[in-house]
């Protein structure tokens, strides 16, 4: 007995020997990655903060979306992959059932509506008719208040209605427009609906009795996009792309004049107005969805617990172009996406102010300019990063300044409209009128000058590419952030509920240290 125990011990010993210098290869996973190419991301979350964080540090391009929990009271985890990644994996529809993008905050996004009203509570509506009747109301703001042209085929059309209510997602599919972000989408959302916000206001029963009839037409014009009653005033700002690029436009006092006595002539918009089971009057419209990193319902997607996916709409006129390479559910699906948005040199992208002072205050960042007072408005998500494109845009006596930044969430890329400099690398001397972009490439920690000049545009001119100081790339503000978080400097606070870093002097930081603790709100702040 003894004997055969030493053997068996002997022989085990001898296995773990040979493991240990050859050892097991690790699970195979998949990967559509080719092997050239880095492998492919799939990384949950528990908090979206923590989500985002790893994008901002990941190489690849990927994105954070939110997955309701099956058990629980339906929270939700955040992924961060691709897009190719989570398709692979979502068109089998097994586990990923309930899945949200996540728009990122102050991304370049395209117009989106999400529509719902309850069938019971409002027994004569025409669900399809209010939807033909708000796109072309969309439309025609769209095209008089920015050129934009777009009609009821630039719209994909998602349904995801029951016998209950009626529910429906547009995304507009606009011809190299976007808005800079999801509050500027807000902003333009209530900014045309404001006809429909008096009738609310007011009381108007003049439809009650016809149990939400629809009127036939709102083909109005300009001046029919009324000045908002209530407390701040909305601008509407275009950025262009023609060789005056950085030249925002306001609207005139004349038009002024025009939409503020537009409120009694404005287009007739009840059909908007709908009832709650309650029988109070409600949008049709839900203004809810333009918050910060808001989480939007994905194209095949249902909620926990609720059976009805988002599909494609019976009357959605949308047409997909064929490809080859790509089905046409996985293009619907890219095209339902509302943050799947490109920089290019012909993008124009649109703003809607909330507030016409902080648009007089704008104007841009020059070169006096300190933290504290190009933060808020102007500020892009990386302050450092703007000081560091107005050190480059001040030099050989010229001033120059930001007049707008866009971010770009797919590409982590930062876009600087300069004003006031304008020295171009592909002629070696400044344009006479046309001004210049710095881009910043997050991912890559590199920046580099494009222009919009035609000439230069057409020769698709793009300077070097040179490197970020490595200060304000995002591995050295991490490494610092968690220097801070073990300082005796730093300690933690909590007010409200909400993590909070309170922030002790000492003269004895690095440089390098006093930015990361300048930076770091943008990685401990809650969502």
């Amino acid at each position: 007995m003894k004997r055969r125990w030493e053997a068996k011990l002997k022989q085990i010993e001898e296995r773990a020997s040979r493991y240990e210098r050859k050892p097991l290869s690790s699970v195979y996973r998949p990967r559509l990655s080719k092997p050239e190419e880095p492998p492919s991301i799939w990384k949950l979350f528990p908090r979206q903060t923590q989500a985002f964080n790893f994008v901002k540090s990941c190489k690849e391009d990927v994105h954070v979306f939110a997955l309701e929990c099956e058990v629980g009271d339906g929270q939700r985890i955040y992924l961060v992959t691709s897009y190719v990644q989570l398709w692979f994996h979502y068109k089998s529809r097994k586990h990923l059932l309930h899945c949200y993008e996540v728009i990122p905050e102050n991304a370049v996004c395209k117009l989106y509506f999400d529509l719902e009203f309850n069938k019971l509570a409002n027994p004569g509506a025409d669900g399809k008719k209010m939807v033909a009747l708000l796109i072309e109301h969309v439309c025609k703001a769209l095209q008089e208040l920015y050129r934009a042209n777009c009609s009821a085929e630039d719209v994909l059309n998602l349904d995801s209605s029951t016998d209950e209510k009626f529910s429906r997602h547009l995304i507009f599919q606009l011809h190299d427009v976007a808005f800079k972000d999801n509050i500027h989408v807000g902003n333009f959302v209530r900014k045309i609906l404001q006809p429909a916000f008096h009738l609310i206001a007011s009381g108007d029963d003049e439809d009650d009795e016809d149990d939400g009839g629809i009127p036939g037409t709102t083909s109005q014009a300009f001046s029919h996009f009324s000045e908002p009653p209530i407390k701040r005033g909305i601008s509407f700002r275009e950025m262009s792309t023609d060789e005056e690029i950085g030249e925002s436009w306001t609207l005139t006092s004349k038009a002024r004049e025009r939409l503020g006595s537009a409120e009694r002539s404005g287009p007739d918009l009840s059909f908007l107005v709908v009832k709650d089971p309650a029988g109070k009057k409600r949008l049709f419209v839900d203004l809810g969805v333009y918050t910060r990193n808001r989480n939007f319902r994905l194209y095949k997607s249902s909620k926990k617990g609720k059976p009805v996916v988002l599909e494609v709409a019976e009357d959605n006129r949308f047409s997909l172009t064929r490809s080859e390479s790509t089905s046409e559910e996985e293009q619907c699906f890219l095209s339902s996406l509302v943050s799947n948005v490109r920089f290019s040199d012909t993008l124009r992208v649109l703003r809607c102010d909330a507030s016409e002072d902080k648009q007089k205050q704008a104007g841009h960042f020059n070169s006096t300019s300190t933290s504290e007072n190009i933060e808020g408005f102007q500020a892009s998500p990386y302050p450092e990063i703007d000081q560091f494109v107005l050190s480059l845009v001040n030099k050989n006596g010229i001033k120059g300044g930001i007049r707008r930044w866009n971010y770009f969430f797919p590409e982590e890329l930062l876009v600087y409209d300069i004003c006031k400099y304008r020295w171009c690398g592909n002629i070696g001397r400044a344009h006479k009128s046309n001004n210049i972009m710095i881009l910043v490439d997050l991912k890559n920690e590199v920046w580099y000058q494009k222009c919009h000049d035609p000439i230069c545009k057409a020769e698709n001119f793009k300077s070097d590419r040179f490197p970020l100081p490595a200060e304000i790339c995002l591995p050295f503000l991490l490494k610092e952030t968690r220097w801070l978080l073990n300082s005796r400097h730093y300690c933690s606070v909590l007010e409200a509920g909400k993590s909070q870093i309170k922030v002790l002097p000492d003269e004895s930081q690095l440089p390098g240290q006093r930015k990361a603790a300048g930076m770091l709100h943008l990685f401990l702040r809650p969502t």
